[in-house]
């Protein structure tokens, strides 16, 4: 009896859908949804950056369901499991992570995927609800002790010595990043921590005279000048 290509497929395509059934697969990916719009949900409320980047949340959940399907596809035959590791070990990522925060999101989503696909249902959903609940307490916590850059441009060097006791005594913390000098202006550049979230002193120092222009802006703390 010959063979066919066609049988050899049906006969594979069988036992793959043996090895993973339909409905642990599709009860799999949906709770990897749902777990993905929860962490995504999470990142952003705790989010403390400068730049929010809805594509990053994006991907966080696409990252839970691909991860979930790549572990059923792992557990279901070994052999398979072996090339996978072997072809993923040449994949290089070069995306730069602006902040710390979201490699921990990155491991999470990839965590809660393969957590699911190997059945700890209960250890994904409970564990995640403990990291989510964590994660908005500490995040709760940043208020005005969060860094400000604050650009300062001045006339001359007697409004830099105003600008600089009157910032003193506004703020709970100032540290000067940088100063530039052209003819007729030197620009300033402080990390200033707030004593509370009112700003309105800003408002004042523009009005100051001699001083030209203000702009006062939120960072990571990471100060490139």
């Amino acid at each position: 009896m010959t063979t066919t290509f066609q049988d050899i497929f049906k006969s594979s395509f069988l036992e793959r859908m043996d090895a993973v059934p339909l409905l642990d697969m599709g009860i799999a990916l949906l709770l990897s949804f749902a777990m993905g719009l929860f962490i995504f949900w999470l990142y952003k409320k705790s989010y403390a950056g400068v730049m929010y980047s809805s594509s990053f949340g994006v991907t966080l959940v696409a990252l839970c369901m691909i991860t979930t399907l790549l572990i059923l596809a792992v557990t279901s035959n070994i052999i398979l499991s072996l090339g996978m590791v072997g072809a993923l070990s040449i994949v290089r990522f070069r995306t730069a992570i602006k902040e710390p925060s979201d490699i921990a999101f990155l491991f999470w989503s990839i965590a809660v995927g393969i957590v699911l696909a190997a059945g700890f249902i209960p250890l994904a959903v409970f564990g995640s609800i403990l990291i989510g609940v964590v994660l908005l307490v500490f995040s709760g916590k940043q208020s005005h002790e969060q860094p400000y850059i604050l650009v300062v441009h001045c006339d001359c060097a007697e409004t830099e010595q105003a600008t600089k006791c009157f910032l003193e005594q506004q703020a709970k913390k100032l540290s000067l990043k940088s100063k530039s000098v052209a003819p007729g202006l030197i620009e300033l550049n402080y990390e200033i921590r707030l004593k509370s979230g009112n700003t309105d002193f800003i408002n004042e120092l523009a009005q100051m005279s001699g001083v030209l222009h203000t702009v006062m802006v939120s960072y990571n703390g990471d100060y490139m000048g």
